[in-house]
């Protein structure tokens, strides 16, 4: 068993495609502290994602690390067709077209842009702003036709690959699509860890999913890029197992200044939750062609750390980038040394003083388990222990002490393979697998040896242990032992 050095609790979310996914690139990205893959199926056929998926596992069998693989559903989502390799720029004051996407017009390029809406010219009026991507780009449109729009760049940037096209007044569409439901099959039979569900609107959108997918399924993480899941934000983080501040989106859909607090929002209701929380979405963008970060930049990331994210998510960055690495190696040192600074004790009293007064969380733990998980870290504090083990099945009662951000390492032990990959993502958890045991005596003593051997912990350490019920581990949370290791 390989040592594990915990330097870094913010997980690390990264995109693979095309400049990332060879299996040297993907190793190294791991290496350089990558948690969790993010594969987005709205850029390229499926059968492309099922082989990077195959990469990636490989990769980290390779590096001896536990690397979780997150798929990202188009949903209802218009696109552009996609543009040359390199991408093109289009400058402020250009005329463009824009087209529906048809076997005569497949891709875009700086004078025409093929869009996959047939109904194209219905959708906008003289007048109306088009955006590209997260915004970036901006088109006035200045010409509907009967087949056509035309459009003066009111601000240009680069268009690379195949950017999202946001008309006046957002998308209708309901989400999942049928389009969703099919790439669902594909890509649970690859077996992945995480599907992020995109446009999610109110809390059914994931109970249609998690009907798709069955109670077996992968984790599903909503993706916040709506209005409407702001407004539900509790409801629709209670029916999910996991939350993603989609930033881009969000800030095309909702008043942009509103993006940040928002941001805050949705990460303090998402932990207390105990739902694993992604901040994503330019957050080192300059990186895709710079070697550096802006400076404003860097104080995103720690501020998204700060804010209390679970994980921070890179993009364009690592997908289509000119170093996926060294955008790894920033944002872990970034994190790393926000780290530094985060007020550990004053989340988790907070954290604390919301569950007591049922603010939040009440719907989502049972009270046994909410109560054990509370007192696990106050006496991991009271005892300075060296870490806090959880024995966990499905992660909950490991998610459930997360939650209380603590200072000291978490390992989460559990029998599931799948449960250790969708750890991955969670907050300064360390899982590893250990072989099913049959009481709670074993359970403890085989748990402790793992963070042993891990060299997490060592003789004469305290740690707490949290294990659940014999006869359903994850169900209620209720022994806490503190152990002095021999």
């Amino acid at each position: 068993m390989a040592t594990v050095t915990v330097e870094r609790r913010t997980k690390i979310v990264a995109t693979i495609g095309p400049a990332s996914e060879d299996p040297t690139v993907l190793r190294a990205m791991i290496a350089a502290g990558m948690d969790m893959a993010r594969l987005s199926l709205a850029h390229g056929p499926a059968a492309d994602t099922v082989g990077r998926i195959e990469r990636v596992r490989q990769a980290a069998e390779d590096e001896g690390r536990t690397v979780g693989v997150l798929v990202d559903l188009p949903g209802p989502k218009v696109r552009a067709a996609g543009f040359p390799e390199g991408g093109v720029h289009l400058a402020e004051g250009d005329t463009i077209e824009l087209v529906s996407a048809s076997a005569r017009q497949t891709m875009s390029d700086g004078q025409r842009v093929a869009v996959d809406d047939p109904e194209l010219v219905d959708h906008v009026v003289l007048g109306d702003t088009v955006a590209l991507g997260d915004g970036g780009i901006q088109l006035l449109v200045t010409m509907v036709g009967a087949d056509k729009v035309v459009a003066r760049v009111l601000s240009g940037g680069p268009a690379r690959g195949r950017p999202g096209v946001s008309f006046p007044g957002g998308t209708a569409m309901a989400t999942p699509t049928a389009d969703d439901l099919r790439l669902l099959e594909i890509v649970c039979a690859a077996d992945v860890d995480a599907v992020a569900v995109s446009f999610v609107r109110s809390a059914a959108d994931i109970r249609r999913v998690r009907e798709a997918v069955g109670p077996d399924g992968p984790m599903l993480i909503a993706k916040i890029e709506t209005q409407e899941a702001v407004d539900a934000l509790e409801d629709v983080i209670s029916a999910s197992d996991g939350v993603m501040v989609a930033r881009g989106d969000l800030g095309v859909r909702c008043a942009l200044e509103d993006v940040p607090h928002y941001q805050k929002l949705i990460i303090r209701t998402g932990v207390s939750y105990a739902r694993p929380v992604i901040t994503a979405t330019q957050m080192l963008e300059s990186m895709v062609t710079a070697p550096t970060p802006t400076r404003a930049e860097v104080s995103d990331v720690a501020n998204a750390v700060f804010d209390g994210s679970s994980a921070l998510m890179l993009s364009g960055e690592t997908a289509i980038g000119h170093d996926p690495i060294a955008a790894v190696k920033a944002m872990a040192r970034i994190a790393a040394r926000a780290e530094r600074e985060f007020n550990y004790e004053q989340w988790g009293r907070n954290l604390g003083l919301q569950l007591l007064s049922g603010t939040q969380g009440g719907p989502v733990l049972d009270r046994i388990g909410a109560s054990i998980s509370a007192a696990a870290w106050r006496a991991a504090i009271d005892a300075d222990a060296a870490a806090i083990i959880a024995c966990t099945n499905s992660g909950a009662t490991a998610r459930a002490i997360s939650r209380f951000r603590p200072r000291m390492p978490i390992v989460a032990a559990t029998p599931s393979l799948r449960t250790a990959r969708q750890l991955s993502v969670a907050w300064g958890i360390t899982p590893v697998v250990t072989e099913r045991r049959g009481t709670t005596d074993d359970i403890v003593w085989f748990a402790i040896k793992s963070a042993v051997d891990l060299e997490i912990v060592k003789s004469g350490d305290v740690v707490a242990i949290l294990v659940g019920s014999r006869q359903d581990p994850d169900s209620v949370t209720d022994v806490l032992r503190l152990v002095r290791i021999r």
